[in-house]
């Protein structure tokens, strides 16, 4: 499910996107946040759909194997733990995953080559034949090889990945919460197949992530007067323009989300810096949220409620 952090993420590029634009429409774009959000369960579903087809393949190609002309005595009496492993079977049997997976129109029917090229890849790694050899089986020793299956081969792999960008640009930034979502379902498998959902609580991120992207436009003005005036060395427009939307969103939380302590909001976005924007961002952007900050609890504009949060 998504992080504070992926809400965050998903709304900055909905602002950028927003700001890009003159005259831009706040709920078309608005919309388009949270039609982002959704994309990224379809790709979460789209990853749990492959894993139900490489199991499909696993299953044809034993019986091909049984049809050779001259089959061998592997071929005859082929190691079934692969296609035994319960996940697995959950996976391909889930009505519930069977049910979204037809909903969103999610097919790997027209890549079928790829399907069984990852499974014969599969087949030759050390993973798999170290997984095959060894005897009996368990639940924990069943997830444990989905789980390194998926973060060091096929969230790895470069013409997945590829095919994936393909489909949506949008998710080049989406795979990594994606496959983290896919590896978390097979954490919490204990027998019984169940997705997760896409947020922990619909109701209240939602609400956090259009506060942030709706008050950080209503809002846009007033907050350029107070960077602007903690920039004197600086014209704003030679400041990072995604330096300047992230101080944006940060002052928004802090002035119009009560349950988010501001530290917690300036090291969020602090952080979000480092990965997308420039080397030098996270002091520059500290620095000068440090001192709006001073003056906003002098002006009693920052009010935090809920346990722990009042002097936050």
């Amino acid at each position: 499910m998504l992080t504070r952090r992926h809400l965050r993420i998903k709304t900055m590029q909905a602002l950028y996107a927003y700001f890009k634009q003159d005259n831009a429409d706040i709920a078309f774009y608005e919309k388009e946040l949270f039609k982002s959000l959704d994309k990224i369960y379809d790709l979460y579903i789209t990853i749990l759909a492959l894993y139900a087809d490489i199991h499909h393949t696993a299953h044809l190609v034993i019986e091909e194997n049984k049809n050779k002309l001259l089959p061998g005595p592997d071929d005859l009496d082929p190691n079934l733990k692969f296609i035994q492993n319960s996940l697995l079977k959950g996976i391909s049997e889930s009505t519930e995953l069977k049910k979204e997976i037809h909903n969103r129109k999610i097919s790997w029917q027209n890549d079928l080559d790829l399907v069984r090229k990852l499974f014969s890849e599969i087949r030759q790694s050390e993973l798999y034949k170290t997984y095959m050899a060894t005897p009996g089986s368990s639940v924990k020793e069943e997830k444990e090889f989905l789980i390194t299956l998926t973060g060091e081969y096929l969230a790895e792999h470069e013409l997945l990945n590829h095919l994936f960008e393909e489909r949506n640009i949008h998710w080049t930034d989406d795979m990594y919460v994606a496959f983290t979502m896919v590896m978390r379902t097979f954490e919490a498998y204990t027998g019984e197949f169940k997705l997760l959902p896409l947020y922990k609580d619909p109701e209240d991120d939602k609400k956090f992530a259009a506060t942030i992207f709706r008050q950080t436009i209503l809002h846009n003005d007033e907050f350029e007067k107070l960077i602007d005036a903690k920039t004197k060395n600086w014209e704003l427009e030679r400041i990072a323009a995604m330096d300047v939307l992230l101080m944006k969103m940060a002052l928004t939380e802090f002035l119009n989300v009560s349950n988010v302590p501001v530290k917690v909001s300036l090291n969020e976005y602090i952080d979000i810096s480092k990965e997308y924007s420039t080397p030098n961002s996270r002091t520059f952007i500290n620095g000068v949220l440090d001192k709006i900050i001073v003056d906003l609890r002098n002006e009693n504009r920052i009010q935090k409620t809920g346990r722990g949060l009042l002097e936050s």
